[in-house]
């Protein structure tokens, strides 16, 4: 004869969760039903008791104990310059695979050229988020925003440009000196030993990066290619209109120019003025971060070769350092360096 199964045991009350989490009836009842005025910490000891007896699924319990996401703010520059958009992009792209890290980003435009208002930004979205990541220029105020949101314990990340002697977490991005560096070799050895002018034009020489990358570009210039002088950098502030009027301007006065390196961004306004002034391809280019503009601009050959960096790895390798600092790890642990790439017609990805 078959025995008859043990009966399910029957659910468990309210009272019993109280007893289990030694909590009132009362308090039991607000956390089950997410009222305020419970310590989180007693939440916690509510949901587990209640997950023990069966009385909330286990995975409901796991998402109502797991801790809210860490806010992450993107303070980018607002303009023109589209590798900046792309950076900007990747952030709203990348939401589902960051979903592990238990983050929610936003992306701010701010002024990043106008110190002030780049440190009342940082200040202003620091009360909100637990990390920033920031692109900006390097300056005293901008540092002690940084000095000031580290005090409040807010973790700050400086991007593509470093912010030096501030408390930030960590840099993320090229070895700008490097990359300068680079520039002025495929200069040189694509201008086949013609001697004259080179002119490099800067989003801003406030931007540390942009310092780095003109000073590692005249250093290798001046070592590897003394029959090519270079033009002090004009600055554009990552405007296509900008750094059209100054290529130009640059064009009519230098008939000898040789090359032309473009440090920052919106490298479209300086192939616009090369193709209407009948010196593109002739006028050996480089410029950096591969875009749709630059990309189109190595296909008419108006562009000789570009340096850039993934959007996605700098976001992501910011994305991961702020949740190492959160959870108590070395702020590197797992990151890989940023490396840049050379991109030209032939090897276009």
């Amino acid at each position: 004869m078959q025995r008859a199964r043990d009966a399910d045991p029957p659910p468990a009350t309210v009272a019993d969760i109280a007893r289990a989490a030694g909590v009132s009836t009362a308090t039991v009842d607000r956390v089950l039903h997410g009222r305020p005025n419970v310590r989180p910490l007693t939440a916690q000891r509510v949901l587990r008791a209640a997950a023990a007896l069966k009385a909330v699924p286990e995975d409901a319990a796991r998402r109502a104990l797991a801790p809210p996401p860490m806010e992450v703010a993107f303070l980018l520059p607002a303009g023109t310059n589209r590798y900046v958009r792309m950076v900007a992009d990747a952030v709203g792209f990348a939401q589902d695979s960051l979903r592990p890290y238990n983050v929610r980003c936003r992306v701010h435009e701010v002024d990043s050229f106008d110190p002030a208002a780049l440190a009342f930004a940082l200040l202003r979205h620091g009360r909100a988020a637990q990390g920033i990541a920031l692109m900006g220029v390097e300056h005293p105020l901008v540092r002690d925003a940084v000095r000031a949101l580290a005090a409040r314990g807010v973790h700050v990340v400086t991007l593509i440009t470093d912010v030096a002697d501030s408390p930030r977490v960590a840099y993320v991005g090229i070895d700008h000196r490097s990359a300068g560096r680079t520039a002025a070799l495929l200069i040189g050895r694509l201008s086949g030993g013609r001697g004259g002018e080179v002119a490099t034009i800067a989003g801003s020489l406030g931007y540390r990066g942009h310092e780095e990358r003109e000073m590692g570009f005249l250093g290798a210039m001046r070592e590897s290619f003394p029959e090519l002088r270079v033009i002090r950098a004009l600055e554009g502030r990552d405007d296509a209109d900008s750094n059209y009027r100054h290529a130009r301007a640059l064009l009519e006065r230098h008939p000898d120019l040789v090359g032309l390196y473009n440090i920052g961004g919106a490298a479209d306004g300086v192939g616009r003025a090369l193709r209407e002034s009948g010196r593109a391809g002739r006028v050996v280019f480089v410029a950096h971060g591969l875009t749709p503009d630059t990309r189109a601009l190595l296909i008419d050959r108006t562009l000789d070769a570009v340096l850039t960096q993934s959007p996605q790895s700098v976001v992501h390798a910011a994305v991961r350092i702020l949740a190492n600092v959160r959870d108590g790890c070395d702020p590197m642990a797992g990151v890989e360096a940023v490396r840049f790439s050379i991109v030209m017609r032939e090897n276009l990805p």
